[in-house]
């Protein structure tokens, strides 16, 4: 995969781009946000890796920037602050997936692959619950044929259903999944976005199996 780096600290930035290399990944680097701007107007990435705080402005500003503009690469966000609320911030940006620093570069490179794998799914993948369509390419969402608009935390939950093929998932392998977190502010924010996605699609999109978890349609 082509995978852009997006860091201000330069061991850092050689320390990642050697490891994704090491698993044949093809790497550009940039240190701020001009030379990330700069790396995405001369090629497509698959993957972007995006520390929050650069010298010319903040991470999570460009996420939010390049989802306006219909840029869906998958964004890996890295943060020194790995606190709940800047990963919710992070996910209402856009972004994919967090890291917190310190972190093991064996972990970075897994989540780059889960990135990758998940980017070539949702190139592809459609899923249809009666009137609902989930088009996951597009991040496009259909009810009776009229277009609902579905946050970048609302996604990332069913996105995680979906990769399931529509088996139940417990609670915390879901907020695993999509935010690294098990707390129980986690646990009050999943099912307040649960709540959403139910009023925006209807009851029947995503499912609680009491004692069991979550699975996408009736199952």
């Amino acid at each position: 995969m082509r995978v852009l780096v997006v860091d201000d600290h330069q061991e850092l930035l050689t320390l990642v781009s050697q490891a994704l290399e090491r698993d044949g990944h093809v790497v550009r680097q940039a240190a701020d946000v001009e030379q990330a701007r700069r790396a995405l107007e001369e090629e497509e990435v698959e993957v972007i890796v995006l520390d929050v705080g650069l010298p010319d402005g903040s991470g999570l500003v460009l996420c939010r920037e390049l989802r306006r503009e219909g840029i869906q690469t998958p964004i890996l966000i890295l943060t020194a602050h790995n606190r709940v609320d800047e990963r919710v911030e992070g996910l209402d940006s856009g972004a994919d997936d967090f890291l917190g620093k310190p972190f093991a570069v064996a972990e970075l490179r897994a989540r780059v692959r889960a990135l990758g794998r998940r980017r070539e799914r949702a190139s592809t993948v459609q899923v249809r619950l009666g009137d609902v369509v989930l088009d996951f390419g597009k991040r496009e969402a259909l009810r009776a044929d009229s277009r609902v608009p579905i946050t970048a935390r609302e996604w990332s939950i069913l996105e995680a259903l979906a990769s399931r093929g529509g088996r139940v998932m417990s609670r915390d392998e879901l907020l695993e999944s999509i935010w690294g977190d098990t707390s129980t502010g986690a646990v009050s924010s999943l099912e307040v976005l649960v709540g959403r996605i139910r009023r925006k699609l209807g009851d029947d999109v995503v499912r609680t199996l009491r004692g069991a978890g979550y699975g996408l349609g009736r199952g």
